[in-house]
């Protein structure tokens, strides 16, 4: 008898455990082989998991389930709480031709499926499992079995979607992987300068922001407070510091300050605003308030009190309460001027000027205890993952469906954690998780699911895919699976020149998949492809649901 089949016997659990170490251990170890300079990376714990269940290896099935489930859901939160910040903001700008090509990629394997079953005089149930599984989308597989089952198909129909599904699911991911490995070659692409160059991009949007010294000419300014100077506001600039026409050391500006005909005043914002306020109040000044004699000096602080998270800029009242001004506010790799209307969030970095005593006011007010931005509020992460799952589990329904579509346990929490970093609070809960523990999370996420995942269909999967029936699946499956990627990547990188990064992000939302998602990841070694991931990856989900419902209905 083996220690694994005592251990079964005696402890259940600790066989469990031991599985379960072998199988990421080893697949650690076989991700970490380079071949040609490339290597599987997490994907190989996938592997790993179907040669231990092939050779009778695999722990309780309600448990395999269990953290494949787990593994995907702290995944994809993780995932929405890191990019939830910036999403918005880069759906707005390369969201449309992202979703586009996306748009295509669901067209295209929907269409291949459909005429290779047809083809193969595969029955159309099959054909929707194939589908989902060359796709690597469950919740179109459930999708496609309940609206068998509200049409009162035959019970032998209703399982068959599950099948092609079990044969074609493993080798999709491998195929969107090896797809992203093919276009990399292809193209020569230098991980590394795109990355870089991905960065740029991001950054090319948004214009730096200046600081300019100005002198008032404007005579109509006199006695005018800075808050009533005409499209101070709209200019979107925000004055921090003046030099009075009279002399003397350089002050802090407030709202409540006048202007006086002749004074010096500093302003800060991008070069077109600055411009653009610079015609209402007068000309550049040779003079430069930042080395000019004066008390006033700035210092950037870590907004951390809790009790004033969610404020704007204007209603927490530095000006009044602590004679400073903030300049700017940094939020990650964005930088903002402090326009009186912006929201702040826990960790925001603002930039305030005034006296010593004046900024360390401010500094207690604002809290600054940068050791809290390391800290895990799993009280904030259980509440969010928990409204995730409830919305993912949430029916929508759409008219001319058969069945409500749901987001599943990869789409809610992936969408809720986007919303919640966005919002930075949920109620008393900060929405904050320092990179560290995100990345954490992320990469054991990722290991549970795919281990689990080659647990769960390595037992069977040596005998359907080397059936006449399973071989047909499983060839049409890669077919699904790679042309379109492959087309719409050729079409995408080489007529839109479509960076490097933003692609893989592309292509692993567009096929829903994580795993491929995590390989991209760590290619790069930063996050730049989840960036269009999640910008594809809810019309993408939507439209893969439906798309399975319609060809398990078909004939």
């Amino acid at each position: 008898m083996t220690l694994l089949q005592q251990l079964h016997e005696t402890s259940a659990v600790a066989h469990d455990l031991l599985v379960l170490s072998i199988v990421i251990l080893s697949g650690i170890g076989l991700g970490n082989i380079r071949v040609s300079g490339v290597k599987l990376g997490v994907a190989g714990v996938l592997f790993t998991g179907l040669a231990a269940a092939h050779f009778g290896m695999h722990p309780a099935a309600e448990v395999t389930h269990f953290l494949k489930d787990f593994g995907l859901v702290l995944f994809v939160f993780a995932l929405g709480m890191q990019m939830g910040p910036g999403f918005f903001a880069s759906l707005r700008q390369q969201g449309r031709v992202l979703n586009g090509y996306a748009f295509a990629l669901v067209a295209g394997g929907a269409l291949v499926a459909v005429l290779g079953g047809w083809m193969l005089g595969m029955s159309p149930p099959a054909v929707a499992g194939l589908f989902a599984g060359a796709t690597t989308n469950t919740p179109a597989l459930g999708a496609a079995q309940q609206a068998l089952l509200s049409a009162h198909a035959d019970p032998a129909h209703v399982t068959l979607p599950a099948l092609s599904y079990a044969a074609t699911y493993p080798l999709a991911i491998v195929g969107i992987i090896f797809s992203l490995i093919l276009l990399r070659v292809f193209f020569k692409v230098d991980v590394t300068a795109e990355s870089e160059l991905f960065r740029q991009e991001q950054g090319a949007g948004v214009e730096a922001l200046q600081r300019m010294n100005i002198r008032v000419e404007n005579a109509n300014l006199d006695g005018i407070a800075i808050a009533d100077v005409p499209g101070v506001h709209e200019a979107g600039v925000v004055i921090s510091r003046y030099r009075p026409v009279s002399g003397g050391e350089v002050k802090a500006a407030t709202p409540e300050t006048r202007l006086q005909t002749g004074d010096v005043i500093l302003a800060v914002g991008t070069q077109a605003h600055l411009e653009q306020f610079r015609l209402v109040i007068g000309s550049v000044s040779e003079e430069n308030l930042m080395k000019a004699p004066g008390s006033v000096t700035y210092r950037r602080v870590v907004l951390t009190n809790k009790r004033i998270l969610g404020k704007t800029v204007r209603e927490l009242g530095l000006e009044h309460l602590h004679n400073v001004t903030v300049t700017r506010v940094s939020r990650g790799d964005l930088i903002f001027t402090a326009l009186p209307d912006l929201r702040l969030q826990f960790g925001d970095m603002l930039q305030l000027v005034g006296d010593d005593e004046s900024l360390n006011a401010a500094t207690n007010a604002l809290g600054n205890a940068v050791h809290m931005l390391q800290e895990t509020k799993f009280a904030a992460i259980f509440a969010g993952i928990l409204l995730g799952v409830l919305l993912g589990l949430y029916p929508f329904r759409i008219e001319g469906l058969p069945a409500p579509v749901r987001l599943g346990l990869a789409g809610g929490p992936l969408v809720m954690a986007i919303l919640l970093s966005h919002l930075g609070r949920l109620g008393p809960l900060v929405m904050h998780m320092p990179i560290n523990a995100n990345r954490a999370l992320r990469e054991l996420g990722i290991i549970l699911f795919l281990a689990n995942v080659g647990l769960l269909s390595g037992e069977k999967f040596v005998a359907t895919v080397f059936s006449m029936q399973g071989l047909q699946w499983v060839l049409l499956g890669i077919l699904v699976t790679m042309l379109p990627l492959l087309i719409v990547g050729f079409v995408a990188r080489k007529w839109h020149r479509m960076n490097f990064m933003s692609l893989c992000g592309l292509l692993s939302g567009g096929m829903t998949d994580p795993p491929a998602l995590a390989f991209a990841t760590s290619m790069a070694r930063c996050d730049s492809p989840a960036i269009a991931y999640a910008a594809v990856y809810p019309l993408t989900m939507l439209l893969r649901i439906v798309a399975a419902q319609v060809i398990a209905q078909m004939g």
